[in-house]
Parts: structure tokens; sequence; C-alpha cells
């Protein structure tokens, strides 16, 4: 027998020595790989942070209650008839609205905003507070451009076939709130939600068109984007006057106008700023007309009696219990009973029954210390008269409002 394989027959002592040594260094890897292969081990560098420190909550005293329209057409849009600008702020006017952004399609003057629908001799009030827009028409769906001031419009038509990236970086440069419309609907919104301030949770009078705006909704505030949700009537058509013709869709001004719905701001002042500052804020919420109540929506974070925070506001949870409170301000129906929808984090919480003589309804929960959570409301029962509008009670059916959330540990930099 060969000398050499005689030495490394497992009997000799050479190869148990280098047999232990190999199977030593097979086991420390072995156990290294397992490991480091652990989930446990795994560290996910995008999971959700609960924030250290948060912006302070801004007073729920100092500020007023504005009711506006964002989301309506003038003649400015080629598709819209008997709808001047002159008609719609008079209208407005009538029904009490305080502020306005008349958005026509940019596509149908090349993205020349500045030169029709803002230099219209028409374009100016002295009682509604008038926000300059468009609704930005792509092929991609649209939105809605919104600001205090004048803007240079052109550029975002102009980048309205480009990657989000460009998009988006267009949009802060002006300065802008842009706002998903209808983001369910035949021309959804087709960008990405990152680069948007809010979203239509209701346009037109017809709530139930609006079922998979609210599902987007909070999808997106689930996921930790803190989108403001609004409404907008997107109505197109107004009533013939003088000599006028009627159209086949003058029906609609008597269904679908400007109001339904409305969405109300708690500005700090009565200025178009403070309007798109309490827009982009989340101080918020709907209501199916101009004469509909107001839901209101606060929290009591400490228990001590007062109301610290509203909906739109956000803080770090405490790992308490906190006491909430919702609110219909305004014209209730009397001797009727409207049914309180809280939703949690896109779930149903629970289902209150308040009076039309004292709409208001408290509950308690605890809002989680880590991880993100956000509380809103929806409010269904009798519909108020918009007699103006008196069609859009039907289509709106038992509809009152909504409010938008209050969050606990949102973080502002997500």
């Amino acid at each position: 027998m060969n000398s050499f394989l005689q030495k490394s027959l497992p009997g000799n002592p050479l190869f148990k020595g280098i047999a232990g040594t190999a199977l030593a260094i097979f086991l420390a890897y072995s156990g290294s790989y397992a490991q480091s292969q652990s989930p446990s081990a795994h560290s996910n560098p995008w999971a959700p942070v609960t924030p250290e420190v948060l912006p302070p909550i801004a007073s729920l005293s100092k500020g007023v209650w504005l009711k506006g329209e964002l989301h309506v057409h003038s003649r400015h849009s080629k598709e819209s008839f008997n709808n001047s600008i002159a008609k719609i702020l008079s209208f407005s006017k009538a029904v009490g609205i305080d502020y306005i952004c008349i958005t026509d399609h940019d596509n149908h003057v090349n993205g020349d905003v500045a030169h029709n629908t803002w230099a219209d001799p028409e374009f100016k009030s002295d009682s509604i507070l008038l926000l300059y827009g468009a609704e930005w028409t792509t092929v991609r769906g649209h939105g809605n451009a919104f600001s205090a001031k004048p803007y240079d419009h052109q550029r975002l038509y102009d980048v309205r076939d480009q990657r989000d990236v460009v998009v988006g970086a267009v949009k802060k440069e002006l300065g802008i709130h842009l706002s998903a419309n209808h983001p369910s609907g035949k021309d959804h919104f087709g960008y990405s939600y990152d680069m948007v301030n809010s979203i239509e949770v209701w346009n037109s009078a017809i709530w139930s068109k609006n079922a998979k705006a609210i599902m987007i909704w909070d999808d997106m505030l689930s996921s930790g984007r803190k989108l403001t949700g609004r409404g907008g009537s997107d109505a197109h058509h107004g009533t013939p006057e003088g000599t006028e013709q009627p159209s086949k869709n003058t029906y609609q001004a008597k269904a679908n106008y400007v109001g339904t719905p409305t969405t109300w701001v708690f500005a700090t002042a009565r200025t178009s700023q403070a309007v798109i500052d309490a827009l982009t804020n989340g101080r918020v919420c709907i209501s199916s007309n101009p004469y509909a109540p107001r839901v209101e929506f606060y929290a009591d974070i400490d228990q001590d009696g007062k109301m610290d925070m509203m909906m739109g506001d956000n803080t770090k949870a405490t790992g308490k219990p906190a006491k909430f409170q919702v609110k219909l301000t305004g014209k209730t129906v009397s001797d009727s009973t409207y049914t309180v929808n809280v939703i949690k984090n896109g779930d149903k919480f629970g289902t209150y029954q308040v009076s039309g003589k004292i709409a208001s309804v408290e509950f308690t929960d605890t809002p989680q210390a880590q991880g993100r959570s956000y509380y809103r409301i929806e409010v269904q029962g009798p519909s108020t008269p918009y007699p103006q509008v008196p069609d859009s009670i039907a289509l709106s059916g038992n509809m009152v409002g909504l409010s938008n959330p209050i969050y606990f540990n949102f973080d502002p930099n997500f």
C-alpha cells in the first residue's frame, strides 16, 4: 500500500487532526451564516419612524371658518355653457361662498391661463377671495393647481408629459398647491401622490361615485402620506340668462353647481394665502352644500377637559387615552338623527347617533404610542335643502359631510 495513502487513513492521527480542524471551521461558518440570515437580525432602513419632536399645534381659537368651491369651470373651458365668470361669482356671493378657485382646463388654451381666465375683466370680486388656479388636464389624468397669487402656469402645462420627478421639481419651484382630481374616475390622477398636497375625495353632488376615491385616500393616509381631503363640484354649466340658449347639459345647473360639495377651511385670517395654508395643513372639512352643517373634529389628548387639537393636526401619541369630540355646526335639521361614523386607520372604529338639537358626541380611544394612527369622521343624516340647486339633494343622498383626520406620530419629513 502506498505510504501516502496509509498516512491518510481515518485511523491516522494526522487525518483526525485535519478533519477536526475542518469540521470546526465549517461549524463556525455555518453558525455565522445562519445568524446573518436570521429574520431577527434584519434591520429595515425604511421602517416607519416615530418622530421625537413635532411642530407645535396652532391655535384652535384664533381663526375663521371659510367656505368655498375648489373645482368649477367658466366659459374659458370650451365644453362649458352659459357659465361666465361674472355669473359664477354672482351666484357664489348669493349663497355665502367666501373663496373660490375657477379651474378652467389649461389644455383648452395651451396652458396660457394667465391671458384667459385670470385676464378676464370679470375675474374680480369685492367680497369673495379669488384663488389663482386651473385644471391641469393631461393624458395621465387631471389635477388642480391652487395659489394665492398669480404663478407661471405655462411651466406646469409644458411638463405634463415628463417624468414625475421633473413635474414635482417644477411644482415645487412654482410654490403652488397641487391637488389630485377625481382619482378614481375616467380622468383619474395618474401621477405620483408624493407630489400632491391634497386629493379630491368628494367630486360633484353625486356622493355615490366617490367610494373608490375615499379608498385611495385611506390607502395614502395609512402609508404615512398626510394628504388633505377636499371637495369640488366640477360644475361646467350655468342657467341661461338673457339671450343665452339652453344646451343639452343645462339641467346640470340645478343638480350640480357651485357648492356641491362645499369645502370649509379653518384659516388664520380672511386672506387667500390663509386659505391655501389651511388647505395644505388639513384644517378642512366638506359638507354636501353651503347650507349643510359643518363637521368639526377635535381631540383632548391629556383629558383635562380642554381640546388640544383639531382635524389636520398631528401630535406625538402619549400611550394614554385621548378624548375625541365631533360637532355639527350650523343648520342641522331639528328633531332628526345623524349618524357619526368614526374611521380609524382606514377601518370603521365606531358609530354614534346624535340629534339635530344636540349635534355633538364624544368618544375615547388610545392612539398607539409607537407607529402611526389617524382618525377621521363621516356623517350621514337628513339632507339640508339647497334651494338654488334643488336637484343636488337627491344626488348626495344622506351624506352630510366629512372631516379630515386627526393624526398621531406622522413623520412630517416622510
